[in-house]
């Protein structure tokens, strides 16, 4: 190969980087920027959702730890990283069905 293509490969390769691979680490550092914000403003009654699933309210906040309520009565420790979400009410409006007239 001359050294002309082989610099034509050079150019191709750093365009593929900066305009494919760029955006996705820009997307990927924006989302956990995103995720710590969160967990940094949870506070005591949030209802959330846990890396493993569980649904708890939180009850004591800590730096690292808080303590949750995952049924009425149970309180566990859980680390303030296993928090995927925090869990919001979703309002869900029915439409009228075919035989279903408005008052």
């Amino acid at each position: 190969m001359s050294s002309g293509g082989f610099l034509v490969v050079l150019i191709v390769l750093g365009a593929l980087w900066f305009f494919l691979l760029m955006p996705i680490r820009r997307q990927q550092r924006n989302r956990a920027e995103s995720h710590t914000a969160m967990q940094d403003s949870l506070e005591v009654g949030d209802e959330i959702i846990t890396a493993g699933g569980l649904h708890a309210t939180v009850r004591e906040l800590g730096d690292e730890q808080l303590k949750v309520e995952i049924a009425p009565g149970v309180v566990a420790t859980l680390d303030r990283r296993a928090v995927a979400a925090v869990a919001t009410e979703v309002e869900v409006e029915s439409d009228p069905g075919p035989g279903d007239e408005p008052s």
